[in-house]
């Protein structure tokens, strides 16, 4: 079962880049004490993701920030190394990208997404959430389907 609002966010290992070297930290580091936007793809460089979800949140960076985040972060299961070219590929310099490499923040969340008929194996759901500082989930989006909707920037500015 999927965590929904109000529940806590869940406490994973992650990664990031940082000085171009991944850097280990937990999702409650990256958002305690501080209200943050969260959107998760199923893969970095893959068209809904790259043309639809990710650009949706560059574009709207500024505004979502205007409105009292403090940071935004696509969260996907792709090592830290591809979502750091990702970013550079995108333009993506207002979003911080995190690295779930084995899933288990996606699988804590309870959005799994098993694509290995794609040969993809289990990746996240596509989703967005605001957190607040003292790391609950005030607002969470999932995709029902194929596109960005509900998980879009838009969607989130809604939220906020």
């Amino acid at each position: 079962m999927s965590l929904t609002a109000g529940d806590r966010l869940p406490n994973a290992q992650l990664m990031v880049m940082r000085d171009g070297a991944p850097q280990t930290v937990t999702s409650h580091e990256l958002a305690l004490g501080r209200r943050t936007v969260w959107f998760a793809v199923p893969g970095a460089f893959t068209p809904t993701c790259s043309v639809k979800h990710l650009p949706s949140f560059v574009e709207c960076a500024d505004a979502i920030k205007a409105k009292g985040v403090d940071e935004i972060f696509c969260i996907a299961v792709n090592d830290p190394f591809v979502l750091g070219a990702w970013k550079d590929a995108e333009d993506a310099d207002s979003i911080v990208m995190v690295s779930d490499g084995n899933g288990a923040f996606a699988s804590a969340m309870g959005l799994e997404l098993n694509v290995s008929r794609f040969g993809m194996g289990t990746r996240s759901q596509r989703y967005a959430m605001v957190v607040d500082g003292l790391g609950v989930i005030t607002a969470l989006g999932v995709e029902p389907g194929l596109g960005v909707t509900v998980s879009g920037a838009q969607a989130i500015l809604e939220e906020l």
